[in-house]
């Protein structure tokens, strides 16, 4: 029989299990009423010091922008599960080695979305391209949540071409590193998934959504959300794969339940190709490509 839920038990994870999960962490901190406050990494570890975690989570990766001068970036969403191209073929070879229908099915749907790494691999690549002829204060930065996927394939695609990249990856129960292809200097680990998704937008210049689950679907949401309400200033929001979305999101039948105005429609910019996206970002700032 499954356990009730407790009442007393705390609706947020908690810093020390954080750290354990990065590999970071000794067995136990020792607490030392002698040690200088912000060397005492038991007292930093407090529930009560949260706030003061807040603002390190902030500050640290700002100022490893303002140390790259970085001000300009291209956000890039998307499934955290979806392969190459090479791995999805291969795999889907083993499984008709197997003979098994269920494998077999699952390997096929894998090596689909395995079009999906290979768009946004070449998308991070367009831009990064297009960047590296730019001036320093006009160069665009491909931005990923650092992990494998879509995530993976854009800083790939930036690699690639020989341009600095940024991940910024979040702890999680299940394990998630950091993908290759990031910039060292540029991957940060975050443990609060809102002070993530505020360096996300605070240096934005457009985001492309490709086809993803829930947590894409919360970093999209978030955008829409920020630029609608005017917390934020209007931004290219590309949704990259029509039929995916349009499967997903059904933005007609907001407005006519009067949930969303008519105009909202016009914040996402639906796109079936790499060129389309990146000419939707160019057309919105007048670039000259």
């Amino acid at each position: 029989m499954k356990k009730p839920h407790n009442l007393k038990s705390p609706a947020l994870t908690d810093a020390w299990t954080n750290l354990k999960a990065t590999g970071a962490a000794q067995d136990t901190f020792e607490a030392d009423p002698n040690r200088i406050a912000f060397a005492d990494p038991e007292f930093m570890l407090r529930r009560e010091v949260r706030g003061i975690r807040f603002q390190l989570e902030l500050l640290k990766p700002d100022l490893a922008f303002q140390a790259n001068n970085i001000e300009n970036t291209v956000v890039v969403f998307g499934s955290a599960r979806f392969k190459p191209q090479d791995v999805a073929e291969a795999a889907l070879q083993a499984a008709k080695v197997s003979g098994d229908k269920e494998t077999i099915r699952l390997a096929e749907r894998d090596l689909r979305n395995a079009a999906y790494y290979e768009a946004a691999r070449a998308f991070g690549r367009l831009v990064a391209t297009y960047s590296n002829q730019q001036p320093a204060d006009e160069q665009l930065y491909i931005c990923t949540g650092g992990g494998p996927g879509v995530m993976e394939a854009a800083n790939r695609g930036a690699f690639e071409a020989g341009a600095a990249n940024i991940g910024l990856n979040i702890t999680l129960p299940h394990e998630q590193h950091v993908n290759p292809y990031v910039t060292p200097s540029l991957q940060f680990q975050f443990h609060y998934f809102a002070l993530r998704k505020m360096h996300f937008m605070m240096r934005a210049k457009a985001l492309v959504a490709f086809p993803g689950g829930f947590g894409t679907l919360d970093e999209l949401f978030e955008v829409i959300t920020l630029v609608q309400t005017k917390k934020a200033t209007p931004t290219p929001i590309i949704l990259f794969g029509s039929t995916y979305w349009e499967n997903l999101l059904n933005i007609d039948w907001l407005v006519e339940e009067g949930t969303i105005s008519p105009e909202d429609r016009d914040l996402l910019i639906r796109v079936d190709d790499v060129e389309s996206a990146w000419q939707a970002i160019a057309d919105f700032y007048e670039l000259r490509l």
